[in-house]
């Protein structure tokens, strides 16, 4: 069992098509992140992302390499969230533009948003907009490790 206070261990995906980065947005509360979710159990990273992009999209993806992690610390209405976020790269079995995927879920929807504008996107964690485009263009590199703290 978790301490109250230890931080979620969460796999997030970054995929992109013809210039831009699939988003997923929680239509109740409006804020915009990366496809995935919380790691369950002894669950490896790359899997617990496999298994929530099945959830959200009701595809079956393939996920690729890591491309950094980002702790990342937020207040909720009653308490602080600490997170540590494992993001990796993911590729739809088909995408276009024209359409982004249907969400599998009622309180998902999902957008292309072009990557270039990124910053402008409301992208959680802020820092992560700013990271990303370096660690998608760079193979390989030192800068893979970001806090907010």
């Amino acid at each position: 069992m978790q301490p109250e206070n230890a931080p979620e261990i969460i796999a997030r995906g970054a995929c992109l098509y013809r210039g831009h980065i699939l988003l997923c947005r929680n239509r109740k509360k409006g804020n915009v992140y990366l496809p995935g979710g919380h790691l369950e159990g002894e669950e490896r990273a790359p899997d617990a992302l496999r298994r929530e992009l099945a959830e959200e999209l009701g595809l079956r993806c393939a996920v690729g390499r890591l491309l950094g992690v980002v702790q990342h610390a937020f207040d909720e209405t009653d308490h602080r969230v600490t997170e540590i976020n494992f993001v990796f790269t993911f590729r739809l079995p088909r995408a276009t533009l024209r359409q982004p995927p249907a969400s599998a879920e009622e309180k998902l929807e999902f957008i292309w948003w072009p990557l270039t504008s990124l910053a402008r996107s409301r992208l959680e964690p802020r820092i992560v907009a700013r990271l990303l485009p370096g660690w998608l263009r760079a193979g390989t590199g030192p800068n893979r490790w970001a806090s907010t703290f």
